[in-house]
């Protein structure tokens, strides 16, 4: 077995390993990458079993949006397994009223069938920064994985429920990276900048040029932050 640490990478709503391909390739030579699949579980809990059940008695962690909700959970469960931490473009949250009611309404578009667009205009702007909208490549590449993992699965993943993490955060104990993008619209910088402050030793990131998915728009300067975090 190699020497070099295992990194769970837990990607986000609609995400597979699609999501981390740059940061796979990049960290190789510093740890052993492997993707969770959290498309199956109904719930939070559920989910969280699932990658410590696929992952190393310890392992370092890395959560994008819900996925990052998914690894506060598994900071609840099982905190001594994970030697550093990495949120990316998450929150610590529950949902809001609006919030909950848009989610219920996007579910019930999913599951009438012919009516799942998945990565559709709307969410294009939601997702990505400005100046990537125009980003063909970019934006057939999150549609691939939305188009692979189909109505079901998002139905699915929207369902889990998004628990309120902020006392979770003030227990944490293991080096953290809290990263987002300058114009993330789901999850904001203000929202990180707090939850930074909540974790004893935590390292906030803001990546310029970036929206929602930082993975896929600014795939070198996440590289370098978990390059940063693992060497801790």
């Amino acid at each position: 077995m190699s020497d070099l640490p295992q990194l769970v990478l837990i990607p986000g709503l609609l995400n597979d390993a699609d999501l981390w391909r740059d940061q796979i390739a990049g960290l190789s030579d510093v740890a052993r990458p492997v993707v969770a699949d959290i498309t199956r579980g109904e719930t939070l809990s559920a989910l969280a079993s699932g990658v410590l059940a696929g992952a190393e008695g310890r392992f370092a962690l890395a959560g994008f949006s819900l996925g990052g909700i998914v690894a506060l959970e598994i900071m609840r469960i099982a905190p001594e397994r994970v030697s550093h931490l990495a949120l990316l473009d998450t929150t610590m949250l529950p949902d809001s009223p609006d919030r909950a009611q848009e989610r219920r309404r996007l579910i019930a578009t999913a599951r009438n069938p012919g009516k799942f667009h998945g990565f559709g205009e709307h969410l294009l702007h939601t997702y990505l920064a400005p100046e990537h909208l125009g980003n063909t490549e970019m934006v057939e590449r999150v549609r691939a994985m939305t188009a692979r993992l189909g109505p079901e699965v998002f139905a699915r993943q929207s369902l889990i429920d998004r628990p309120d993490s902020r006392a979770t955060l003030a227990r944490l104990r293991c080096p953290v990276l809290v990263l987002c993008g300058e114009h993330d619209a789901l999850t904001p910088p203000e929202l990180h900048r707090e939850m930074a402050v909540a974790i004893p030793f935590s390292r906030l990131d803001i990546v310029p040029h970036a929206g929602h998915l930082t993975p896929i728009e600014q795939p070198q300067a996440v590289t370098s932050a978990l390059l940063h975090l693992l060497r801790s």
